[in-house]
């Protein structure tokens, strides 16, 4: 059975799909996950049964009424007044999972010891690129205990050439 994020998430890209408005919905579910992301407070507020449900969707309107589409608007009420408001972010990640589907993108998360230099990224992205046959979307993370090199996780396959990898690599090849 599917969940409710990817259930309603699939819901709202097909309407999207259908008036072709998935740029500018892709745009503002984005800024509101950011918003939801930032603001945990606001979540829990929206999620409070004992604030009345009116309440709860004029704070809705006041937020976000003049930011976003009425359809993004009145999807977010839906979910706020079935009490499911915190599952905007399974429906986000569906949404964003659908339009990276249509628009062949793929989505890497690159992590290194330290930041890549703008030429490193961009032969970064090139080669990721002509390894998926897609346009890639790159999110870089820095953790100091990568040593050396690259870990790459680009559409769920795992590419690690980190130096940690390597040497966890050898001690295996040692020990067998």
């Amino acid at each position: 059975m599917m969940d409710t994020g990817r259930l309603y998430g699939d819901s709202l890209y097909d309407l999207a799909a259908e008036e072709k408005l998935t740029e500018t919905l892709m745009e503002q579910v984005e800024m509101v996950s950011e918003v939801l992301k930032e603001n945990p407070e606001y979540l829990t507020l929206l999620s409070e049964p004992s604030v009345a449900k009116a309440e709860r969707l004029s704070l809705i309107d006041e937020a976000f009424g003049e930011q976003v589409h009425p359809y993004l608007l009145n999807f977010f009420k839906i979910l706020c007044g079935e009490g499911i408001v915190r599952s905007f972010s399974g429906c986000s990640r569906e949404f964003r999972r659908r339009y990276n589907e249509d628009h062949n993108i793929a989505e890497a998360l690159v992590v290194t010891a330290v930041a890549l230099k703008e030429e490193q990224r961009e032969a970064l992205k090139a080669r990721l690129e002509k390894i998926s046959g897609k346009t890639v979307i790159m999110k870089e993370k820095q953790e100091p205990q990568v040593l050396g090199g690259i870990r790459v996780e680009l559409e769920g396959i795992a590419l690690d050439g980190t130096l940690e990898n390597r040497l966890d690599n050898l001690r295996k090849q040692i020990t067998e």
